[in-house]
């Protein structure tokens, strides 16, 4: 698309030159003779770029430069003049202009300046432009589901969005709770500025560190610069994280101070810095239960569970399957090149009766696979993994209650028990792969083995990392 340049000079001879020369390189471009003349252009018409010199008969160019950042701050301005004033050059550079240049200006100098300017132009348009499809995404009005669960999560999201106060997003994994969070913060006066996101559990605790609080540069080996941190990247933004019930004991005291003081300090820093960022905080496992074992710190439980939203599994909300099935079939087809889909009577039947243990996640890969695999025009029963197919396994019978009652805190303890002893026979030992079949945290699961006295496959005392 052809630049649109407005040159602002009272001097009708440098008028003339710049429109020649600007417009033998490709550009549109309008010349104003004057102020009011330029003030009448930029109402009227659209710009990327306008050169304004700053003495005029009728005003101050710094004024009209002023008045166009005040109209679209999205605008380069350069500012030209005959009279060199470090003073002048200090005060439009102030104002907002992105260079600034003297008379009798070198004409390939000037090309440069200006090609940089316009491009700085587009890279402000284009993030522009990507926020603004990111806000329409992430509206929580095209989250889909009509169930009663999630139109109670939509009209609490309303109005959770207004205030800066803590959330903590409970729900199992794949529910949908970085959308979730997503949802809050487009929807909230902070949408003009950053969401950032980290997973506490994928990074060791070393790294975390530095990741949300930042480092000085030399604080330690491979700090070859100064990094920021997240917490000074979201500042005025949200501040989304993911899997909190993974951090370790120490830095959830880090964390806590910086929620209390709202300050943080660099890894190798001596200052504080002061902070504004909203924490949404997520996690797959129950918060409370692991504050009650000692997994999890009480004060910063009870810092980060002002506002909580519990997200629903699928299975509880199976009304919504056949509206996210026709919504990942348009996606997922446009994602593959291929024309929509239709889906038979039958498929939906037997998606709407599966369990869904991946929940929302496991459904759009299904629709995916099945699109990608699928020969005929409309998805059948045929086009459908294995798993999907098959009935949900059974845990057992459940006891009748017995008139004298029963101790249920037992009861589940013991299926807990069995289905951990089976899990890590099929993983032939390995912790952190019986915890995912399982779909539990690591540290959740070691701290019930070492409980109930579990072994391995064999016999064998079930391993400490790194044994």
């Amino acid at each position: 698309m052809t630049a649109r340049i407005l040159v602002v000079d009272d001097e009708q001879s440098m008028l003339e030159f710049l429109r020649l020369l600007l417009e033998e390189i490709g550009y549109q471009v309008t010349t104003a003779s004057s102020v009011e003349e330029g003030r009448k252009q930029i109402r009227e018409s659209g710009f990327d770029l306008v050169l304004c010199d700053i003495i005029m008969p009728d005003g101050n160019g710094l004024d009209l430069l002023r008045e166009i950042k005040q109209q679209d701050s999205r605008i380069s301005v350069i500012m030209m003049t005959a009279y060199t004033s470090t003073k002048t050059a200090i005060e439009a550079m102030r104002r907002g202009a992105y260079d600034y240049v003297s008379k009798p200006f070198d004409v390939e100098e000037l090309k440069v300046v200006m090609q940089k300017a316009l491009e700085k132009t587009e890279l402000v348009d284009e993030n522009f432009y990507l926020r603004r499809e990111l806000e329409e995404k992430y509206r929580f009005s095209n989250i889909i589901g009509r169930s009663r669960p999630m139109q109670e999560i939509f009209k609490l999201i309303e109005r959770v969005a207004r205030t800066n106060s803590t959330v903590l997003l409970e729900g199992e994994s794949g529910t949908g709770k970085e959308l979730i969070a997503r949802a809050i913060h487009y929807e909230s006066p902070r949408s003009s500025n950053r969401f950032l996101s980290v997973n506490c559990g994928a990074l060791p605790e070393n790294l975390l560190e530095s990741e949300l609080f930042g480092h000085e540069r030399g604080s330690f080996t491979g700090a070859v610069r100064e990094k920021k941190g997240l917490f000074r990247e979201a500042h005025g933004g949200t501040l989304l994280l993911d899997e909190i019930s993974e951090m370790t004991a120490a830095m959830q005291v880090k964390l806590l101070r910086a929620l209390q003081e709202k300050k943080i300090r660099m890894v190798g820093g001596s200052n504080e810095e002061p902070v504004d960022v909203r924490i949404i905080a997520a996690t797959n496992q129950d918060l409370r239960q692991l504050t009650e074992q000692g997994e999890f710190r009480e004060d910063l439980y009870y810092r980060i569970n002002v506002i909580p939203i519990q997200l629903p599994p699928l299975r509880r909300r199976r009304e919504d399957i056949p509206l996210l099935v026709d919504f990942f079939i348009k996606k997922c087809s446009t994602g593959l090149g291929i024309e929509p889909r239709k889906i038979s009577v039958e498929a939906m039947r037997i998606l709407e009766g599966y369990h869904w243990p991946g929940n929302v996640r496991e459904l759009e890969n299904m629709i995916e696979r099945a699109l990608a695999l699928a020969e005929g025009n409309t998805l059948s029963a045929v086009d459908l993994p294995a798993q999907i197919l098959e009935p949900a396994p059974p845990i057992g019978d459940a006891p009748n209650l017995p008139a004298e009652g029963m101790n249920l805190e037992q009861y589940l303890d013991e299926i807990r028990k069995q289905l951990m002893a089976e899990a890590l026979d099929r993983a032939a030992g390995v912790q952190t792969q019986a915890a995912e079949v399982l779909g539990m945290s690591f540290r959740s699961f070691r701290y019930y083995a070492k409980k109930m006295g579990l072994t391995s496959t064999g016999g064998f005392p079930v391993p400490e990392p790194g044994d």
